[in-house]
């Protein structure tokens, strides 16, 4: 399929997913996560939830990260396609964007290259790792500024598709996508 009509058929499957749903199968995925071999590294960056657009609920793997001492790192778009990337702290404060993406207002900036590990939003992802976002290519801007080595992790309540045919050279894939009932591996 097409990435448009990916984007198409997946908020309508997310639409289609009550609040219930999306908080079990949140914590499942981050009881996946939980299971990886991923905890040695210090900077974990992740996205933080469009609760409107019924993304994955990332409240549950800051909690997991939080427990483990980690530094977590999120983002605040700054251009068009351009993220930020600020240390979460106690004092963090959020304020919600244009795209209803809870942003930190301020705070101490972390540069791409410490990010060892990203959590990255999606809404579709195919069986070799390529994956569908909302269109705008905060992630592919974001990991390309990112060492190459960086551990890139999609979260997805959905299983992968067979193929995505229309992957661009900017597309940057996934090293794991991880669902509720599975972690998969690229």
């Amino acid at each position: 399929m097409q990435k448009i009509e990916l984007r198409k058929a997946y908020r309508n499957k997310r639409e289609n997913l009550s609040f219930e749903t999306i908080q079990s199968q949140s914590l499942k995925i981050s009881n996946n996560i939980l299971q990886m071999k991923i905890w040695s590294f210090l900077y974990y960056h992740t996205f933080l939830t469009i609760t409107e657009s019924k993304e994955v609920d990332t409240s549950y793997l800051i909690t997991l990260l939080q427990g483990k001492d980690k530094n977590i790192i999120v983002p605040k778009t700054i251009s068009d396609n351009q993220l930020e990337n600020y240390l979460l702290t106690d004092n963090t404060l959020f304020k919600k964007s244009k795209w209803n993406i809870p942003e930190p207002v301020d705070g101490i900036i972390v540069n791409e290259k410490q990010l060892e590990v990203v959590f990255i939003p999606l809404l579709a992802f195919d069986k070799t790792g390529n994956r569908v976002g909302y269109g705008k290519g905060f992630y592919d801007t974001l990991l390309a500024k990112c060492n190459t080595d960086v551990l890139k992790i999609g979260l997805s309540f959905f299983e992968p598709e067979e193929r995505i045919e229309d992957i661009s050279e900017h597309d940057v894939p996934l090293d794991f996508c991880v669902t509720p009932d599975a972690i998969y591996e690229f």
